[in-house]
């Protein structure tokens, strides 16, 4: 009986030293790694950014349909998408065509699920800034000819 007695307090005080180990490793761990998002150094903007851009929207979720209203005080146009996602994995998710909301304006996004909504967003993108270049058109063919006149 002692033989065992002692085999299990061998045990203990492997599994002690086992987790001491690791605590120790934890921390360690946790001190290497980054801290958080706010001790990151902040960026100055120069002169020329503007940050007055972006439309203020809320959505508004009812059943399977979402409401985005989205109102721009700035004086830079806003162009706003609502996106839908929805639970159901056969239901199609929906994103909508592009909005433009001018300065001092007021616009009204709608979307739906068939069933349940899963989340709802907004994207923006200044509607100022001029579209990207279209890729190049390939070379015009010639005219097919007319047959039979």
């Amino acid at each position: 009986m002692r033989a065992t007695g002692r085999g299990r307090q061998g045990l203990g005080v492997f599994v002690s030293a086992a987790v001491l180990f690791t605590a120790i490793a934890v921390s360690a761990e946790v001190r290497a790694s980054p801290g958080p998002a706010e001790d990151l150094p902040a960026t100055s903007r120069t002169s020329g950014e503007t940050e007055d851009f972006g439309a203020s929207c809320r959505t508004l979720v009812q059943g399977s349909r979402v409401t985005a209203y989205c109102q721009n005080p700035y004086p830079l146009a806003d162009r706003v998408r609502l996106h839908v996602e929805c639970e159901r994995w056969w239901d199609v998710d929906a994103d909508s065509a592009p909005v433009e909301v001018a300065p001092a304006d007021y616009a009204q996004l709608g979307g739906r699920c068939w069933k349940e909504v899963r989340s709802a967003w907004i994207t923006h993108q200044p509607a100022d800034r001029p579209p990207s270049p279209a890729p190049a058109l390939p070379a015009a063919l010639p005219p097919a000819p007319v047959r039979g006149s």
